[in-house]
């Protein structure tokens, strides 16, 4: 794992060369180096100092290179602008640098640590180009949100190590019966997922954050709440098994509730944030059953969401260059003047709904299996989760779509190929990963 950090460090002075497309090249040259490096095993491999990859980091490394690579794509318009751009581009490889060392750390504490550090640059990235002055409120929000629910799992990790003797998640094999614990520990991953409840933070970061903001924020600032509750859950099996039904249960009915709050939206990055929070609580759910079906279904939407969420972003924003608002009262009839793209909107809406082939599809069936498996009255409560889900989804496209063209618009450009590449990049994988369902089954 050390070359793909030393990597990293070497791209940091290509940065301040201001060479847009070689940065871009060398950051998808990395991608397949580490995706030539797949192995079923499901043990740790790659070790190099204290990091390594299991199943779970490995697919949430490559999902991190993947989307950041994306985000140098979507961004063109930072670099033309010349705005601060090379700052721009250190800025999306320190995150980057930060999340690979979370992904990969071997150790909780080395875990915790660069899971504070991803927050950093993020805060920079929604402060420093971001498009409104509620930027600030906006990254406030974030930051506390999140430091506030982590600073008591730094204690409750100090405590587990003065008892066990040891971080490292190959040895924590001593269980902890506290509830005051388990809620020190897990209730930043809840913060993060984000949970009903503490998801407030989440919808103002996405609205206030520039493109690239909201690609890593939906795609896996989400999944570091996510990767840590699969890894924390074998510490709390026993109390887990009494208690998780609440969270569950709230998840769910949350979820339900949020997807009514999509229904009324009116800005397109709003809605699609909402909707993460739906997806992202089913998953949760998934997690705290402690089933088989349940964490291999949740790191199938954990990936899912990734690519289907920050696709739906990049195109709220190729709308919002064109129109220079994200209103779907304004942003009418685009089937009209920018039909090409209208296949996009269809296929990730479509994707977001979990019509098949994609992934959603897959994940959503291992999840709704596993919950309903877990308790029976979960049916009703999914049945409703599943059908405001595709509600929201069928809004989203038939408002942005269809109707009368706002009048405003006078010259338009149909796409570049850039964009359309960005789509497919966002969309291939979601669709094709269908095929290879097995690879995310985990042998727990």
């Amino acid at each position: 794992m050390m070359k793909f950090i030393m990597i990293l460090f070497m791209l940091i002075p290509m940065v301040f060369l201001n060479q847009y497309w070689l940065i871009q090249v060398v950051w998808m040259l990395m991608v397949l180096l580490f995706l030539s490096m797949f192995s079923f095993n499901y043990i740790y491999m790659y070790i190099s100092y204290i990091f390594g990859v299991d199943l779970i980091s490995y697919l949430m490394v490559l999902l991190s290179l993947w989307i950041c690579s994306l985000m140098i794509l979507a961004s063109q318009k930072v670099h033309y602008s010349r705005f601060w751009s090379q700052m721009f581009m250190f800025v999306i490889v320190c995150l980057m640098l930060s999340l690979l060392m979370a992904f990969s750390a071997m150790n909780l504490f080395m875990f915790y640590l660069f899971f504070e550090a991803s927050l950093v640059p993020t805060l920079m990235l929604i402060v420093g180009w971001g498009y409104q002055p509620e930027r600030l409120q906006a990254g406030i929000y974030m930051l506390f949100y999140t430091v506030f629910a982590s600073l008591p799992m730094m204690i409750a990790i100090f405590y587990y190590l003065n008892s066990n003797g040891s971080l490292d998640l190959n040895f924590m094999c001593m269980e902890l019966e506290e509830i005051t614990l388990y809620l020190c520990m897990n209730m930043v991953f809840y913060v993060k997922i984000p949970m009903f409840f503490v998801h407030l933070w989440l919808p103002k970061a996405h609205v206030e954050a520039p493109v690239s903001g909201s690609m890593i924020l939906a795609g896996v600032m989400l999944k570091l709440g996510g990767y840590g509750l699969m890894r924390m859950m074998m510490v709390f099996i026993s109390l887990g098994m009494k208690i998780n039904y609440f969270f569950i249960g709230l998840s769910i009915i949350g979820g339900i509730m949020v997807s009514l709050i999509c229904l009324r939206q009116s800005d397109m990055k709003s809605l699609i944030a909402y909707s993460s929070v739906a997806h992202m609580g089913l998953a949760m759910s998934g997690i705290l059953t402690l089933s088989f079906w349940g964490m291999s279904g949740a790191l199938m939407m954990m990936v899912a969401h990734g690519l289907c969420s920050s696709g739906l972003f990049c195109l709220a924003n190729v709308n919002y260059e064109r129109l220079g608002s994200r209103s779907l009262y304004l942003n009418k009839g685009l089937i009209n003047v920018i039909p090409s793209l209208s296949l996009w909107w269809f296929l990730l809406s479509s994707s977001n709904m979990a019509a098949p082939p994609s992934l959603n599809l897959m994940g959503e069936i291992m999840l709704i299996n596993s919950l309903i498996s877990y308790d029976f009255l979960n049916t009703a409560a999914l049945m409703l989760l599943s059908f405001f889900g595709a509600a929201y989804s069928l809004y989203l496209y038939s408002y942005s779509q269809h109707g009368k063209i706002y009048t405003g618009m006078y010259a338009f450009s149909s796409g570049n190929v850039r964009e359309y590449l960005l789509m497919l990049l966002h969309w291939l994988p979601l669709n094709i990963l269908v095929l290879k369902g097995e690879l995310m089954c985990l042998w727990l």
